[in-house]
């Protein structure tokens, strides 16, 4: 789906320079770029995935691009492939509209789940996102645990988690939800609004200035799709009614898009996750259950398991009432999937490298095969 809309598209800019700079190019993206522009190549912003091609916007304008063969061969793990939001170094071909990915430059952020599947392989949502907003609603399907599943991911991501509680015409005791989740999101900012009124939409356009990059993210019926229309201030992305058994909606958004925002910043939406499945280290637990951290650092045991040793800080405070059970149990069972999650790809790594030492191998074969032929 093209980016372009109208007259107050990126392409309308005065000069192809501020097309990159509506995008976010800036001194620090221009500064890795410099041993591309001495190949001849240009830089671009990926606006949208569709599985092996992609939507990329820079100076020849809006290009469906592929990778090239030396990357692919390069870059064996799909994770260094592009994503929406990558800046990438392209090889355009304006007049067949289209282009040659050679390169993805590094990236300051990425968003990542695990992959869908019996896989242990990551996803890479959205890079170089500044900042993640999880969405939840505040119909049925309100869920504070769920949020700090996200907050856990959008921790571990290096972009900044600003909580969006949508639906809040709904109800009439918004600043309890608020409460609420204010009680385990320390220190991130939670806005309640409106997609379908407006109220407090101001709040979070004040989020994204000219060249900030957010990331709505959440399960299908939260309204994503509905925010990013009340943002741009028309209908873009296609939305459903949620179900009312379940406050649960249809995946409206089918795949991820990088959208310019009249304000001059820039939004990705996202697919609902039925289920986010956590691909995150221990800093995006730890700044998520800060306060569990905190109690940790006062028991006994340095290698205290919060299971019943004597003098565990955690246990003490589960027993006054400082800390929720419940609170405690989704940060053990978190604990446990990143570890998990982190053995697997310790195994799934090993044997990547076995797979391409044999390539290497059979390739080296070949070529002795070759010579000894001449």
């Amino acid at each position: 789906m093209s980016i372009i809309r109208d007259d107050d598209s990126l392409e309308s800019c005065a000069s192809p320079r501020s097309v990159l700079e509506k995008l976010g190019w800036d001194a620090h993206w221009a500064s890795e770029f410099g041993p591309f522009l001495e190949q001849g190549l240009t830089p671009a912003r990926v606006t949208c995935e569709h599985r092996e091609a992609y939507d990329v916007l820079g100076e020849s304008g809006e290009l469906r691009s592929e990778i090239s063969g030396r990357f692919r061969f390069d870059h064996p793990v799909h994770t260094e492939w592009p994503a929406v939001g990558d800046w990438v170094a392209i090889a355009p071909r304006p007049e067949e509209g289209a282009a040659t990915i050679h390169a993805v430059l590094p990236r300051r952020s990425r968003f990542s789940r695990k992959a869908a599947g019996d896989r242990t392989e990551e996803q890479v949502v959205a890079a170089n996102v500044d900042i993640v907003f999880p969405v939840s609603s505040l119909d049925g399907d309100f869920n504070v645990r769920r949020i700090e599943r996200y907050l856990t991911v959008a921790w571990d991501s290096g972009a900044r988690p600003v909580v969006v509680l949508n639906k809040a015409d709904l109800r009439a005791d918004v600043a309890s939800f608020v409460s609420e989740v204010e009680n385990v999101a320390f220190g991130t900012p939670v806005i309640p609004l409106s997609a379908a009124t407006g109220q407090g939409l101001e709040a979070l356009r004040a989020m994204l200035p000219p060249g900030a990059t957010g990331a709505f993210l959440g399960s299908s019926g939260v309204g994503k799709s509905s925010l990013v229309n009340a943002l741009i201030g028309t209908a873009r992305q296609a939305t459903q009614a949620v179900r009312a058994d379940d406050s649960r909606g249809r995946h409206t958004t089918t795949h991820r898009e990088l959208i310019p925002l009249p304000n001059g910043g820039l939004i990705i939406d996202t697919p609902g996750m039925r289920e986010l499945q956590i691909w995150a280290e221990d800093d995006g637990l730890g700044s998520a259950f800060s306060d569990v951290e905190a109690l940790a650092t006062h028991c006994r045991f340095g290698d205290c398991t919060h299971a019943g040793e004597p003098g565990c800080a955690v246990q003490a405070a589960l027993e006054d009432g400082t800390l929720q059970r419940d609170r405690f149990r989704s940060y053990a069972k978190l604990q446990r999937e990143i570890r998990y999650q982190a053995l697997r790809q310790e195994q799934s790594a090993r044997l990547i490298e076995k797979d391409r030492w044999k390539k290497i191998a059979k390739e080296i074969r070949r070529i002795e095969r070759g010579k000894g032929n001449k």
